[in-house]
């Protein structure tokens, strides 16, 4: 039985990732009474007890309770940050194990992971293996227009959706400066920042995460084939076969995408569209914004921390 403290238990994916871990029996939940959630050696005193602690907070406060952990003596619990605090610092493991052969081992080995960002997740997991594979360079001059659901953006934005006082469309972030455009660089190897337009809409969960390609600013006589086959491969050797949380697919030229498909799954698919006559193809990278994206990568981390 290991026990785990959600710091910030009460947000979305705080709450999404509490009713995970209540179906496992290897995890007891550890919480703080509420009105003891700001006295701080109340927190010390659980985090101490705990083998695990996940932070749900907004960044300056994940770094207060990393600063609250440092500050033990004895037994310090390990760390799953849950906000976009520690992404991309070096003293901290990023989250997304299927980013490489060597990535699980290296959260499974951590006491300290950094859970990805929803969109950034699903554009690693585009870009990564096509420029690991040398089908993409690092200059690549890249666009992701994506959408989410609106539960990722915090319980004043589900509030004002389901009181229908909000666009059924937004786009956003439009000065180009999202904070996911670091760990998107960092971890899918650019050195040119991506046009990165994310947007909300009327729905609670879902995502689609879209890169537009042509084939032609890509590697000498690149076909969509050579994409789709560096995709599949690499996820082939980085995710279980009996259980591949990402799946990759060509894509019917008719076919359609919802952003919704995926809702309350921690699964990620992967298609790929082309028209080899004009060479061009659309990548998109299709989930929930809450599963993969968000709770259900963070308990995919926690199993692999924890050895669960």
């Amino acid at each position: 039985m290991f026990k785990v403290f959600i710091d910030g238990e009460a947000g979305t994916t705080g709450l999404q990732i509490r009713d995970r871990l209540k179906s496992m029996p290897e995890i007891e939940i550890v919480s703080i009474a509420p009105e003891r959630r700001k006295d701080i050696s109340a927190k010390q005193q659980i985090m101490q007890s705990v083998d695990l602690v996940i932070l749900c907070l907004h960044d300056e406060a994940a770094k207060e309770s990393v600063g609250l952990i440092d500050s033990l003596a004895g037994h310090k619990p390990k760390l799953l940050d849950a906000s976009s605090a520690h992404r991309t610092h070096p003293d901290w493991v990023y989250g997304f194990a299927e980013l490489n052969k060597t990535q699980a081992e290296l959260i499974r080995s951590s006491d300290k992971v950094s859970n990805p960002g929803c969109y950034a997740s699903g554009a690693i997991a585009l870009i990564s293996p096509l420029t690991q594979a040398g089908l993409l360079k690092d200059n690549s001059p890249l666009c992701l227009p994506s959408v989410s659901g609106y539960s990722g953006g915090g319980r004043t934005m589900i509030e004002e959706f389901e009181a229908a006082t909000q666009p059924r469309f937004e786009a956003y972030a439009l000065g180009l400066t999202h904070k996911h455009l670091p760990e998107i660089m960092h971890y899918a190897g650019l050195k040119t920042a991506p046009i990165f337009v994310p947007s909300v809409a009327n729905f609670p969960q879902g995502m689609l995460v879209q890169l537009p390609l042509h084939l032609d600013l890509l590697a000498p006589s690149t076909s969509a084939e050579d994409i789709y086959e560096a995709l599949r491969a690499h996820y082939s050797n980085v995710c279980a076969k009996d259980d591949p949380i990402i799946s990759v697919q060509l894509g019917d030229p008719s076919a359609k995408l919802s952003a919704t498909a995926l809702a309350g799954s921690d699964h990620m698919a992967i298609h790929v569209f082309s028209n080899p006559h004009k060479r061009q193809a659309v990548l998109y990278a299709q989930f929930d914004n809450l599963g993969k994206g968000a709770s259900g990568a963070a308990v995919q981390n926690l199993k692999l921390m924890l050895g669960v």
